[in-house]
């Protein structure tokens, strides 16, 4: 059964580029000795065969994709490539206010502290009135 959809898939191929093929060869036989007037600026007209016509058309359009494709993968990278520079510049950043950090001193756990008597410690203060006891 493998082998029968094989066959048939391979002669749809081959049926379908016979096709082609036959529409290409009535295409040249009946545009090759066609003339035909282009105007493309002012005072200029392109005066010659169609089938040349059809395919510097033909080829300027596969420029013109190529083009396209290409200016915009151009754009994607160069945005791409900002967003990781920018990344990079903050992460840079970051690690220099690390350094920084670790470089400060720290006040010792013990007995590196100020005297008790030279610190003014103000009770709370509470706007609110003394609550009554409770029964």
């Amino acid at each position: 059964m493998h082998d029968l959809w094989l066959k048939i898939k391979v002669w749809t191929k081959v049926t379908v580029a016979a096709l082609v093929a036959l529409y290409v060869l009535i295409f040249v036989l009946k545009n090759g000795d066609r003339k035909a007037d282009f105007w493309f600026w002012f005072g200029h007209e392109y005066s010659g065969s169609l089938l040349s016509l059809v395919g510097f058309a033909f080829l300027i359009g596969g420029l013109v994709a190529i083009l396209a494709t290409t200016t915009f993968r151009t754009v994607r990278q160069i945005r791409e490539l900002r967003v990781r520079s920018r990344a990079a510049k903050l992460e840079a950043e970051v690690r220099d206010m690390r350094s920084k950090a670790a470089m400060l001193q720290t006040k010792p756990a013990g007995g590196g502290a100020t005297p008790a008597s030279t610190i003014d410690v103000a009770p709370p203060v509470s706007d609110l009135p003394p609550t009554p006891p409770e029964p």
